[in-house]
């Protein structure tokens, strides 16, 4: 054999020796090697215990309230508006005080008022001096024609003027009045009590009776009102509601909270519904009372509007977070001997992250808060 390789080729001989490498490695790899243990499969986390948080069911007093957005109306606005004309000598408030009613803001220049009132006074003092006089003679005429000293037109004619004198005495009084009441409008006063705002006219400045501008405008705060509105699918609730309240001689209660509705603001009392529906929107206007000592509501301010409608005593909740809504309707999924149970539940009101379960649940019974995303009907759970 050996003969033989030697007289190969060079070529030859490399070729038969990778032919007997190839050989031994087939031998090792087929009939010495050991093969491999083969690996498990990665354990599938979507078949494990799944995680989850649970709360219990529990029985509570729940409020059921009406939601709605109002805005804050002062009871009485007004504008304070000079009723004489005449240069303004003082101003006697300051902007954004709080004022009574009856209290002086401001003073016109009352010196030409105080003409016309002596005017008056004069003009008065004579008139009486001639109806004294006038009356005086007609006692006199009223003896002689007695005596048959006079004629009776000469009687006649001395009371006419008693009655003439009379007449211009009333008028002259009037005016004496009249001049009284305008030489007081020169102090121009508060008509309700409020805050005053921003001031429109200063000193030395030439008012005229009753001017648009005005001097100032005065809001109502103490007491405030809130004036919102509700659909007109929950007229019904409301008004039975409303109902029932007035006959136990009481008033619903409504809560105004701010915008985010983190803050409560005030609480104060249903005192009107409005007397029709606006076909335009749907909707009808209610309006409610507020003490605001404290001045948490400030006119025009937008709010969210609470109406208590009633308290639900005992009632059987659960968080809202926990309900899941699907094609057969609202279902919770329960926890029974460490599996996922879903159980259909009908709702009832819901207040705030609180909502009453009117069927499907009863106290104590554990229903799943968070990892609903993976559960399914009886999947196992493992409550952290």
């Amino acid at each position: 054999m050996l003969a033989s390789l030697n007289r190969l080729s060079r070529g030859q001989r490399w070729l038969v020796g990778a032919g007997v490498v190839v050989v031994l490695l087939l031998v090792w790899f087929f009939g010495i090697r050991k093969p491999e243990a083969k690996r498990p499969p990665p354990p599938n986390p979507w078949m494990g215990p799944t995680p989850v948080h649970v709360v219990a069911v529990s029985k509570s007093n729940l409020k059921v309230h009406l939601k709605a957005i109002g805005t804050v109306s002062p009871l009485n606005t007004v504008t304070v508006r000079p009723r004489v004309g005449g240069p303004i000598i003082s101003v006697k408030f300051s902007e954004g005080q709080l004022v009574k009613a009856g209290e002086v803001l401001a003073e016109i220049d009352p010196a030409p008022y105080q003409v016309k009132l002596h005017q008056a006074e004069g003009s008065l003092q004579e008139t009486r001096a001639q109806l004294k006089n006038a009356q005086d003679d007609l006692a006199l005429y009223e003896r002689l024609l007695t005596n048959n000293s006079i004629a009776k037109q000469q009687y006649d004619k001395q009371k006419a003027l008693v009655d003439q004198l009379q007449g211009t005495l009333k008028s002259h009084s009037a005016q004496l009045e009249d001049a009284r009441l305008q030489l007081s409008y020169t102090r121009i006063t508060a008509p309700i009590a409020g805050r005053t705002g921003l001031r429109k006219v200063d000193v030395g400045n030439l008012v005229n009776a009753n001017d648009t501008t005005g001097l100032v405008t005065i809001t109502q705060t103490k007491p405030i009102s809130v004036v919102f509105t509700i659909p007109e699918n929950q007229l019904m609730a409301v008004r039975q509601a409303n109902s029932l309240a007035i006959a136990n001689k009481q008033a619903l209660s409504v809560e105004a909270w701010d915008r985010s509705e983190q803050n409560l603001l005030a609480t104060g009392k249903l005192t009107t519904l409005d007397n029709q529906i606006d076909t335009a929107t749907g909707t009808l206007r209610l309006k409610a009372e507020f003490d605001n000592g404290d001045d948490g509501l400030f006119p025009n301010q937008f709010i969210n509007a609470r109406l208590h409608l009633q308290t639900l005593d005992g009632a059987v909740t659960i968080p809202a977070d926990a309900v899941q809504y699907g094609t057969k309707g609202t279902y919770v999924y329960v926890i029974d001997d460490g599996k996922a149970k879903m159980r259909q539940i009908k709702l009832g009101a819901l207040e705030a992250d609180r909502i009453a379960v009117l069927e499907g649940l009863k106290e104590g019974e554990q229903v799943v808060l968070e990892g609903i995303d993976r559960l399914w009907e009886g999947k196992d759970v493992k409550v952290m």
